[in-house]
């Protein structure tokens, strides 16, 4: 196939002729299915006689060819690969355009480069990587650019742990003489040397416990050359990247040095440890030379930034959100003690707040754009820039040093106050912008500035930040700046913040100002959206006895806001209106404002229904609607919201799952907030018929799941209504729950595991009498699928139950399995087996005591049936698995063996684990480790170094987090949060279980309980050893 034929059908392609354009681009398709098109392609890319785009066009074109006929490998392909013979010309075809003459070839040539070589080296292309170094080592710049730009993606994702070295060894030399080759090659080559070096560096590090000592040299030999040139590179004048009206390509060199200098201090903190105070120094040497142009070009945005030579991005931001995050880095692993002096500690913050200061194309976006505005302020959804990196680095430097930084936004804060000041009178129109950004920045750590002046003045030291001084005489007049909308709105926000410092009657001026602006038809955007953000934070951080006179108000005016907000806004709105709802437990609440709320709120969740992130918040709504002790506001929530709530889920299809399972969800919700008198009359009458018929037929797991969840708080509140109540035929809400329960019991989708459990557990505890019926037909079930569990979660469901029963009415259970046969095994056999088992993975704190106190009782019984059982016991260590990771194809060579033993020995097994468990978490001896390694701590402080990097309260935190072995798990408070009230209040919660069990075990000893001394013999010396000591203590 001649290329010239190629060519003609590309030109088609750009004809402006739809008609010739349409025929081309079918002929191509065509074309495409033959292996000489790509060979033709590739050769048009390399004939110079050939016009320029029309070798753009076919350098797309065999871009696409390979991705879609090449190889298997690509998941766009689609057939007819091409023969090895002429893979081999399209690859020889594609290196030589690497060294084309024209810019954008060699890019293209570069990219599809990238493609082949993912695919093919190295089984199939071995000499690709040689050819790219012949490349990089000539002495043609082009060929260089041209290589350079697949080296980016290649070391990045196709180099195996055994070829780092001795590519990095070939490579490594050749990138630094390119990067040091200033007149010859451009900046953008020259940066993406060090992207490329930093893609070395983290691949050394990626296999530094594979080859140690390997890494260990290279390290050495490496990175002090790369470091020295940095420190080079970053002492040269940035002014002069940025003075070039055509680019600015020089940043590029710039950004990747700090961007590789994090990697570097991260992978490998030690190598950098003599260096870490002139790169600090650089930087912010970097930022305080750039601020003008930073100004002139983005805050004022007074000039258009040039941009780059080529394709790629290259501004001051992303010069700047690199070194933020290095500092940051540098800082939080203690290295920059020494540094962190007052004198650069006031010019780096300064330079924060700065940099912080709102940018004209932020100006531009925000006035008009109120999600993109919500977006930006939300911690959780800030798009990463300037602004969010410089906060980040306060943040850090904050908790390294509190007082002192704090004093040094007081003596900061204080110098932008002058300056605006002076700039206002001077007439610039953004004299705002630098009080904006201070105050933002203050706000953004209002809760550790917050916890720093408390903890200065418990200990008898003069506060380092008078808040209370800026509250008083600095915001209000920010707060009347209405012709400069986002420095007002900041004055409200920022006031907010600091709530807790405001005196009950200035709290009050402020959120009667912000109700003023919310009802202001002449506010724009941002003052409102940063007045609700402020009453928000007013309701969670001031005293109710401040909010209590503007409730209702405030309740009244946000209600319109939910009908014509979207997105961000939305939530915004529907998040203020929930902790607005909370405030005196919505005693405020009238029938008629609560019945407009509801309104509001279904008419939201019926166009958001399918939002997760809004429909927990429209969950929170509901219980705190429901939950208000208000006269009358309960039966208006529930008169007005469950009918609508019943009708969606009875008309919503299958195919949109989504609408049956959120309105179960806000119907929980209601019931989570009912009165403990019960959920009023009628409620499950007219719930049952539209949640039974959905559940009956549903097939998606939420609504299944959300419906169980939805029975069981049922159950839980007003268990009555669910046995009273029958359908037309005659069967009981009761009958109903256990078809339900009998169709998840038989689903292969286990997800809903603890869901099922919960509903069982609460009807044994709530139906009392009624349930016995039906109790062998839904234990046979619950037996029978344990045969076929698989997930820990779901077979716990299937226990707990029978430990409930076990535990208060152990006769009647015992002889009901016993009775029962399923697949020719007794059902006790079946029962026993799988608790023991799994009951050491048991979750949730009354589950587990349930199961402890049930093996009590079962052991003491000495029950005939229960002794001649054998079970699994502990793991056999054989030679061959002895100190060996056993990975999953190592476990199915070689599978774990286990012992058998008797159940009583079993039991006591478990009881003594959980008596471990259950006590100091010192019984448990910690492991010593003395491992040389590269974390660079030895500057950490001694506090540090014996809490892992943290300090004594930070690890506290995380021992807490992370549990058990860090945490008695025997703690209702830190447990609470996971277990229903129902629980929480059940007597077996409130047992003392470590005297419990220290208790059973003195018992059992004096008494030889079930043969206690000769099942005592059959533990582990450890364990024998932790019941003598509970005996004899």
């Amino acid at each position: 196939m001649a290329a010239a034929n190629v060519s003609q059908i590309l030109a088609d392609t750009l004809s402006a002729d739809a008609n010739t354009r349409i025929a081309a681009e079918l002929k191509l398709s065509e074309l495409l299915l033959h292996q000489e098109a790509g060979l033709a392609l590739a050769q048009l890319i390399l004939a110079q006689d050939v016009d320029i785009p029309l070798r753009q066009s076919a350098s797309i074109i065999l871009r696409k060819y390979v991705k879609e006929r090449w190889s298997p490998y690509f998941e766009s392909f689609k057939g007819n690969a091409p023969s090895v013979e002429v893979k081999s010309q399209i690859r020889h075809a594609v290196l030589q355009g690497l060294s084309d003459s024209n810019r954008k070839i060699r890019s293209l040539c570069a990219h599809t480069m990238s493609y082949i070589g993912n695919c093919d080296w190295p089984d199939e292309y071995p000499e690709l990587l040689n050819s790219l170094i012949a490349l990089i080592s000539s002495s043609s710049s082009d060929a260089v650019h041209g290589a350079m730009q697949v080296f980016t993606e290649f070391i990045k994702s196709d180099l195996t742990e055994d070829q780092i070295l001795p590519v990095l060894r070939q490579l490594l030399p050749v990138l630094l003489t390119i990067l040091g080759s200033t007149e010859q090659h451009t900046p953008l080559t020259r940066a993406r040397t060090v992207s490329v070096f930093r893609q070395c560096v983290t691949a050394l590090y990626m296999v530094k416990d594979q080859h140690p000592q390997a890494v260990k040299e290279a390290i050495a030999t490496i990175l002090p050359v790369w470091l020295e040139a940095f420190k080079v590179l970053l002492s040269l004048d940035p002014l002069k990247d940025v003075s070039n009206q055509d680019n600015w390509d020089g940043l590029a060199v710039r950004i990747q040095v700090f961007k590789t200098l994090d990697v570097i201090h991260t992978s490998f903190p030690r190598a950098m440890i003599s260096y870490v105070r002139g790169y600090l120094d650089a930087s912010l040497c970097h930022l305080e030379v750039l601020s003008e142009t930073y100004d002139t070009f983005y805050i004022s945005g007074s000039g258009s930034a040039p941009g780059s030579s080529e394709e790629e991005t290259v501004e001051i931001p992303h010069l700047i959100c690199p070194l933020f995050d290095f500092v940051s880095n540098v800082v939080r692993g203690g290295k920059a003690k020494e540094w962190l002096q007052v004198e650069n500690l006031n010019r780096l913050v300064s330079a924060i707040f700065n940099y912080s200061q709102m940018t004209a194309d932020d100006e531009e976006t925000w006035a008009t754009n109120a999600n993109a505005f919500v977006a930006h302020e939300e911690d959780d959804t800030q798009a990463y820039g300037v602004r969010v990196a410089g906060f980040e680095l306060l943040y850090t430097i904050l908790n390294r040093s509190p007082a002192q930084i704090c004093a040094t936004f007081q003596t900061t804060i204080h110098q932008v106050i002058t300056t605006s000041q002076r700039a206002r009178e001077n007439g610039s129109t953004a004299w705002w912008k630098p009080l904006e950004a201070s105050l933002a920045a203050i706000g953004s750590q209002s809760e550790d500035v917050l916890e720093c002046v408390e903890n200065e003045q418990d200990s008898g030291r003069v506060k380092p930040i008078d808040v209370e001084d800026l509250l008083a005489n600095v915001v209000p007049s920010v707060l009347n700046q209405s012709d400069f909308p986002f420095l007002q709105g900041r004055g409200f926000v920022f006031a907010s913040q600091f709530a807790r410092l405001l005196p009950l009657q200035m709290a009050g001026q402020y959120l009667e100002a912000a109700m003023h602006v919310i009802e202001s038809n002449s506010a724009g955007i941002p003052v409102k959206i940063s007045a609700v953000k402020a009453i928000n934070n007013f309701c969670e951080g001031a005293e109710d006895s401040a909010i209590t006179p503007f409730v209702s108000r405030i309740a009244q005016d946000l209600g319109p806001f939910l009908l014509v907000t979207t997105e961000d806004t939305l939530s915004l709105v529907l998040e203020t209106m929930s902790v607005v709802l909370d405030v005196n437990r919505g005693q405020w609440l009238t029938t008629d404002l609560s019945n407009s709320l509801v309104l509001a709120v279904l008419e939201v969740w019926a166009k958001n229904n399918k939002d997760p992130i809004f429909l927990s918040i429209f969950t929170e709504i509901f219980t705190s609607l429901a939950s208000s002790i208000g006269t009358g506001v309960y039966e208006t929530v529930v008169k007005q919201a469950l009918p609508t709530l019943c009708t969606a889920i009875a008309s919503s299809k299958p195919r949109e799952a989504w609408i049956a399972g959120s309105a179960i969800d806000l119907i929980s919700s209601l019931v989570r907030g009912a009165p403990e008198g019960g959920l009023g009359d009628g409620f499950f009458a007219l719930l049952a018929p539209s949640l039974f018929s959905c559940l009956s037929e549903a097939e998606d797991r939420d609504v299944l799941q959300n419906g169980m969840a939805c029975l069981a708080l049922i159950v839980r509140k007003d268990c009555r209504q669910i046995l009273e109540w029958r359908d037309p035929s005659g069967q009981s809400g009761l009958d109903h729950i256990l078809k339900v329960i009998a169709k998840l019991l038989q689903n292969d989708d286990e997800s809903g595991g603890l869901v099922i459990g919960d509903l069982i557990i609460h009807l044994l505890r709530r139906a009392g009498e009624a349930v016995l019926p039906v109790l062998p037909e839904l234990l046979q079930a619950m037996v029978l699928r344990m045969l076929s569990a698989k997930t820990a979660t779901f077979i716990q469901s299937l226990v707990v139950p029978f430990a409930f029963l076990a535990y208060n009415q152990q006769d009647t259970v015992l002889y009901l399995l016993e009775s029962t046969t399923t697949n020719g095994r007794n059902g006790l056999d079946i029962l026993i087996q799988t608790w023991c088992e799994n009951a050491e993975t048991f979750q949730g704190f009354w589950q587990s005591r349930v199961s402890t106190l049930a093996l009590t009782k079962l052991y003491a019984s000495g029950h005939p049936s229960l002794q001649s059982l054998m079970v699994k016991g502990d793991i056999i260590l054989k030679p061959e698995t002895k100190n060996v990771i056993m990975t999953r194809s190592r476990t199915k060579t070689t599978p774990h063996e286990f012992t058998s033993v008797p159940f009583p020995v079993k039991a006591l097994k478990l009881l003594v684990h959980d008596l471990r468990a259950g006590g100091d978490s010192a019984t448990i001896p910690k492991a010593e480790f003395d491992v040389d390694s590269d974390d660079g701590d030895e500057e950490w402080t001694e506090e540090e170094q014996q809490n892992q990097g943290f300090k004594q309260e930070e690890f506290a935190f995380l021992s807490e987090m992370l549990g058990p072995r860090g945490v008695n798990f025997d703690n209702d408070d830190l447990l609470e949060e996971t277990d229903d009230e129902d629980l929480r209040n059940d007597a077996i919660s409130q047992i003392d279980m470590q005297a419990h069990l220290v208790s059973f075990f003195k018992e059992c000893a004096s008494h030889n309980v079930n043969n206690f001394s000769a099942n005592i013999d059959q533990l582990s010396a450890e364990e024998i050893m932790v019941v003598r000591h509970a005996i004899d203590h």
